[in-house]
């Protein structure tokens, strides 16, 4: 009978226990109270290169004599280029298609059919002018030597390090900015940043676009770089003191 106290008074020990352990987790430490903002940052930079779409299109009778014109003539567009000092690296064939060309044809019953009149050969380059003073040149050398289709370009920077340095430093100025603005708003005080980071962005090139090689040219078209401009967006939290 003595020992009987003894077994009810550990049974109630081991009740107590995750009692216990229950209220400590209740009372342990909170997250705390944050503004989080998100804020863009832009910069410019003058581009130093250009990436130019130069295309021959073909047109003959039969596929063997259309693919011998379109060999020939971009050919010579290469060996040129690469007279004028591009290098092999940034010559790059961007599409190459054979495709039949179709007429309506009427019949003596007066029925519309339609018939295979002759083979088309398209031969596409991508070519990065890295020296933008050659860029005119290199256009108009490539349309007298047969390029008759393309014209799109594309003007960017070798190393634009800086410029998304700076719209950084934008995007986390203005985010301060607006989270000190939210605050005043509010009536709190931000305290220490408890986190930050970048989403990805696609700088914005300048970009010309349309049929410039289409017709030949009498004399090299004037080319105007203009500006890049790269774009950087940034999310922060700030705890709010209390």
């Amino acid at each position: 009978m003595a020992k009987l106290p003894v077994r009810i008074a550990a049974a109630g020990l081991l009740f107590a226990l995750p009692l216990a352990g229950s209220a400590a987790l209740a009372d342990g430490p909170r997250m705390p109270a944050v503004i989080s903002v998100t804020a863009d940052g832009d910069a410019t930079l003058v581009p130093d290169m250009a990436t130019v779409s130069l295309s021959v299109v073909s047109q003959a009778d039969d596929t063997a004599t259309a693919l011998s014109d379109n060999s020939t003539a971009m050919q010579k567009v290469i060996d040129a280029l690469k007279a004028d000092g591009i290098e092999d690296k940034d010559i790059q064939t961007s599409n190459f298609s054979v495709s039949p060309r179709y007429e309506q044809v009427t019949a003596s019953d007066g029925s519309m059919t339609t018939e295979i009149v002759g083979y088309e050969v398209q031969n596409g380059l991508d070519v990065r002018v890295r020296d933008l003073s050659k860029l005119s040149g290199v256009l108009d050398e490539a349309v007298k030597l047969g390029v008759n289709s393309g014209g799109g370009i594309a003007f960017s920077n070798s190393d634009p390090t800086a410029a998304e340095d700076e719209a950084r430093r934008e995007a986390v100025a203005n985010a301060l900015a607006k989270a000190e603005t939210l605050a005043e708003a509010a009536g709190v005080t931000l305290g220490k940043v408890v986190s930050i980071s970048e989403q990805g962005s696609m700088p914005r090139p300048m970009m010309m676009r349309g049929d410039m090689m289409m017709a030949k040219a009498e004399s090299a078209p004037p080319i105007a770089a203009g500006e890049n401009t790269y774009s950087i967006t940034v999310n922060i939290s700030l705890e709010i003191d209390q």
